[in-house]
């Protein structure tokens, strides 16, 4: 067995949601904060857009890099959403958004080559890096400050086998966004060092009070080259399984990432390629509606959960996590999640995978009866810890 795989930690947020499923199964009734999924449905116009492709033989490869028009779609949309003047040559669509990062990471490393990860991070980050022979390395930001790394910060982890960092705002778990001068900072130090970005904005439609998303690859030349920009249809088009993601970034990356997709996918799924580029033709008054109700469960959550004694968050600023600090109860997060989901049946995904072994991570992708019922149960379970 190869040894890197043998090292690989399974995804610990499917597992917390499959023994939420089967408890499910089983006639109990849970309240689940563990999946980073929309609870809504594709919108009808996308769907139909993939049934008509199917409907006219729209069933044979596209070329590896992507279908041409939904290549041309994504540099459209990068330009108008973004400030962001990528050929279609420079993009690349892929099986999801996860599987730009995995063959980006696969394109650029060679064995041994470092990749600076904020923690708290993705859970996927550092095992998608090792599966590419790499090294992740870790930085972690203050709580008190959200979590956000200074450029200090990021200096300070540099070495002379640093290739890249990611950059994922807004983030996945904590809903820390990054303001335009901050990533401006941040960027300086990787010009100067001459490290590359991956930016990872899946969740740039889900910020909250009248914000808006900053592409750091938008804010310099030097910047732009030496950035790769990675996004998708799951988040803000409930389309998580029709598995569409894309990145955008330098000729020679791209290049090498088709390459790798060559022949690891071929390419990916071609009706639902044509979904993803009806979606991009998507008016925002469809999408709009579920962007609010994502802000609305954002403060919702927030408050009640700030009616817990004995837990500490901040409010998020964007994407549909809310990542509270729960050390005041004296057990590591494993185990906390753990008796939260066997004893008052709430699920939520322990913040040791996210490299915060204080925190728990609630994912409020959930209407707003599972969230006042879920917040009266972990309140419930947490004055039982405390008495």
């Amino acid at each position: 067995m190869n040894k890197t795989i043998s090292d690989i930690q399974p995804s610990a947020t499917l597992a917390i949601s499959a023994k939420a499923k089967a408890l499910v199964a089983e006639g109990v009734e849970v309240c689940s904060f563990a999946a980073g999924e929309p609870d809504f449905d594709t919108p009808e116009n996308i769907k139909q857009a993939a049934v008509k492709a199917l409907a006219d033989g729209m069933t044979k490869y596209t070329p590896a890099r992507g279908l041409p028009a939904l290549c041309k779609a994504i540099s459209d949309k990068l330009a108008k959403d973004n400030g962001l003047e990528y050929a279609p040559a420079n993009v690349i669509v892929s099986g999801g958004a996860k599987m730009s990062l995995s063959i980006a990471f696969a394109a650029l490393l060679n064995p041994g080559d470092e990749v600076i990860i904020p923690a708290p991070y993705w859970l996927s980050y550092p095992e998608m890096v090792r599966l590419a022979y790499g090294v992740p390395v870790f930085v972690k930001g203050a709580d008190a400050d959200g979590f956000k790394i200074t450029p200090e910060l990021l200096e300070s982890v540099i070495t002379d086998k640093t290739v890249a960092v990611v950059i994922n705002s807004p983030s996945n778990p904590t809903g820390l966004v990054y303001t335009r001068e901050e990533l401006a900072a941040l960027g300086e130090v990787c010009v100067k060092h001459d490290i590359k970005i991956i930016a990872d904005e899946i969740y740039e439609r889900m910020i909250y009070g009248g914000k808006k998303h900053v592409s750091i690859a938008s804010l310099s030349p030097e910047l732009f080259k030496r950035t790769l920009t990675v996004n998708g249809f799951s988040k803000a088009y409930a389309m998580t399984g029709w598995r569409i993601g894309y990145a955008a970034g330098p000729a020679d990356w791209i290049d090498a990432m088709t390459t790798v997709q060559s022949h690891n996918a071929s390419a990916p799924a071609t009706f639902a390629q044509y979904g993803a580029l009806e979606a991009l033709h998507t008016p925002d008054l469809i999408i709009q509606p579920m962007l609010d109700a994502f802000e609305a469960r954002n403060n919702r959550i927030y408050e009640l959960m700030g009616g817990i004694d004995g837990i500490e968050c901040k409010r998020p600023k964007g994407a549909f996590y809310i990542f509270p600090n729960i050390s005041a109860f004296g057990l590591d997060s494993q185990t906390f999640a753990e008796r939260l989901i066997a004893e008052k049946h709430v699920a939520a995904v322990p913040g040791v995978s996210f490299g915060a072994d204080e925190n728990l991570r609630f994912s409020y992708a959930c209407g707003f009866e599972e969230i006042e019922e879920g917040m009266a149960r972990l309140k419930d379970f947490c004055n039982g810890l405390r008495s």
